[in-house]
């Protein structure tokens, strides 16, 4: 890689059982304290392809922490701490289309929040948050250029893939209802999360690339007819996505690294700066 470039570093927040990644080498776990308290677990450094990583699991390593309690901001602000230039953000979710199936990856383009009891700024006023307040643009919603990596490393390994689907994030943990599945289909959701907002708002708040890569483990039911899917089924499925899910970022960070991303990062850090100053400048 031509040394004037600017180096990469990948985080990647995934779920639980994804921290025993294989492809990640020179493993060496880190405590990293934030202003926001402390992220969801230790996170583990090392490399993937000679690629420097940063591997941090969502809900816990136990998967103890439920969806509304987990420390959005101090994972992300640990990742950027750590010198993070993207996030790769592995999710699980829920279809709300018919032709979107158990087993199938998303790379999605768009999303929904529909939480209510989730900090979505650093800039919240308190006690050790930066100063101002930032409002923030979300178009488009992720990095695009790293979602094309996500995309490309996908379909170069033919797994069934759907390069574009609007997200809907819930606040969990129960799983919603028919009538509440066919509201959100209307809205022109595609697949539910329960973890996705506010952690892409944050990481864009953070100036870090943010791109998420997603596996369907279960169909929703928004009618009768459909079969409902037991719990046993849902981590059946995620069981089976793990070996895929290492393959392509495995093929995704090789590519990322081979990229020069000066322009994007300073970007997504001058972008951020802007809007604290401009709303500063308003206010005086």
């Amino acid at each position: 890689m031509d040394e004037s470039k600017n180096e990469v570093k990948i985080g990647i927040i995934g779920e639980s059982g994804l921290d025993t990644l294989t492809v990640l080498s020179d493993r060496k776990e880190c405590s990293v304290c934030t202003p926001f308290g402390k992220p969801s677990d230790l996170i583990i450094e090392g490399s993937i392809e000679n690629v420097n990583c940063a591997l941090l699991s969502r809900n816990g390593r136990l998967h103890d922490i439920m969806p509304s309690n987990i420390n959005y901001r101090a994972n992300i602000w640990a990742m950027r701490k750590l010198g993070c230039t993207h996030i790769i953000g592995t999710h699980t979710v829920g279809s709300l289309r018919d032709n979107i199936y158990a087993g199938d990856i998303i790379v999605p383009h768009d999303i929904i929040d529909n939480t209510s009891k989730r900090v979505q700024t650093f800039y919240d006023g308190a006690v050790g948050s930066p100063f101002g307040v930032c409002h923030l643009p979300m178009y488009p919603a992720f990095c695009e250029r790293t979602r094309d990596h996500l995309l490309r490393a996908t379909k170069d390994l033919k797994f069934p893939i759907h390069s574009k689907a609007t997200v809907i994030t819930l606040e969990g943990p129960r799983y919603s209802t028919f009538a509440e599945n066919n509201a959100y289909r209307n809205w022109g959701a595609d697949v539910i999360s329960m973890t996705l907002c506010p952690e892409a708002v944050l990481a864009k708040e953070a100036g870090i690339l943010y791109a998420s890569l997603s596996f369907v483990t279960n169909k929703e039911c928004w009618c009768a007819k459909q079969p409902i899917a037991t719990t046993t089924e849902i981590i059946y499925t995620f069981k089976k996505q793990v070996d895929k899910v290492q393959a392509i970022l495995m093929n995704a960070i090789q590519e990322i690294s081979k990229m020069d991303w000066t322009e994007d990062i300073l970007k997504a850090k001058v972008n951020f700066t802007i809007i604290i100053r401009i709303y500063l400048l308003i206010s005086i």
